[in-house]
């Protein structure tokens, strides 16, 4: 495995994260333990959860999933990397949700009870909460950061601007801010090559690629269709995009076959070798599919498949970053 740093921090992460929305839900639990074993086993010490994943039992479910595996010991905690994220709704009353100091402290408290810890590594904010100002924000944080419950604060879903105003301020106070933005990236939603990318490379902030193969549409989704294999492809994200990009994923497949790759792991390398990103953040279902996107990172693309990829998945606009993304 190899291993790099999270942001302009001293923290050492590996290059691939593994996402926990899966586990518990569409992987059973004790195959989800064998997962996250198996991850620890080959080396990635990057875990990433949320407080609300498991909404399909109950929220929190995921988080207490993991404080079970990391209460078997053999040094799983001490091992990993452990980030969380608050923000989404957790109840339907008025303070369960958003970024404000009180929800933001009051989350960190009951993840660290669902997972049996001392601390989190990494505390996210899920999403931005325009009615939080920062200085409410970071006087949280800070707070949780001299109490020892959390280590960095991240953020995920934010736009560049976000980030920007949210480093200014942190600037201000004379603390470090966020060194992490977790943001959907992958051949088919290029938006962040803008602004988000541009913006955590000026302030060192990590970037992490959610859903790095869109939902499964770039796993295969036409050869699973076919052969009734289908899971997550045949809904949600992956479905809704698969009616609009029909004949570019099909084009995408015979470049696959071609190269003789499984497009996810071809789909994953691209993601795992752009520019500004620290890791992509896999989410599997089976150890089979652990191991393809660690063989992933493996894969070298040469210049004509990167090439043929621009030209299937163009970038918005001019390409690269803003302004002369759309202007000149």
């Amino acid at each position: 495995m190899r291993y790099t740093y999270l942001g302009r921090t001293a923290l050492k992460v590996s290059q691939v994260c593994l996402g926990t929305l899966n586990l518990g839900v569409r992987a059973g639990e004790d195959e989800s333990r064998t997962l996250l074993d198996t991850a620890l086993d080959h080396g990635i010490n990057f875990l990433d959860t949320a407080n609300q994943y498991g909404w399909q039992k109950h929220k929190g479910y995921t988080e207490e999933l993991l404080g079970t595996w990391f209460a078997q010991g053999g040094g799983r905690r001490e091992k990993v990397v452990l980030a969380t994220k608050a923000g989404n709704p957790m109840d339907d009353w008025p303070n369960e949700s958003g970024l404000s100091a009180r929800h933001l402290i009051a989350s960190c408290e009951a993840s660290l009870r669902r997972l049996g810890t001392d601390w989190i590594d990494v505390y996210q904010m899920h999403h931005v909460d325009r009615h939080a100002p920062w200085d409410e924000i970071w006087q949280a944080m800070d707070v949780l950061v001299q109490q020892g419950k959390i280590r960095y604060v991240g953020s995920s879903n934010f736009a560049g601007w976000n980030l920007a105003e949210a480093q200014e301020t942190a600037h201000r106070r004379h603390t470090l801010g966020l060194v992490s933005e977790q943001s959907i990236y992958n051949l088919i939603t290029r938006h962040i090559e803008l602004e988000v990318i541009p913006a955590a490379q000026r302030y060192g902030i990590a970037v992490i690629a959610w859903s790095p193969l869109h939902g499964g549409l770039l796993s295969g989704a036409l050869r699973k269709l076919a052969d009734n294999t289908a899971q997550k492809t045949a809904q949600g994200r992956a479905a809704q995009a698969l009616t609009i990009h029909h004949d570019t994923i099909a084009a995408y497949e015979k470049l696959c076959t071609a190269l003789g790759t499984d497009p996810a792991e071809v789909a994953l390398a691209w993601v795992a070798s752009r520019p500004g990103i620290t890791a992509p953040a896999i989410g599997p279902r089976t150890v089979a599919q652990l191991e393809s996107a660690l063989s992933a990172l493996e894969l070298t693309l040469g210049p004509d498949t990167l090439s043929e990829l621009e030209r299937l998945f163009p970038p918005i606009g001019n390409g690269g970053p803003g302004p002369e993304a759309w202007a000149w």
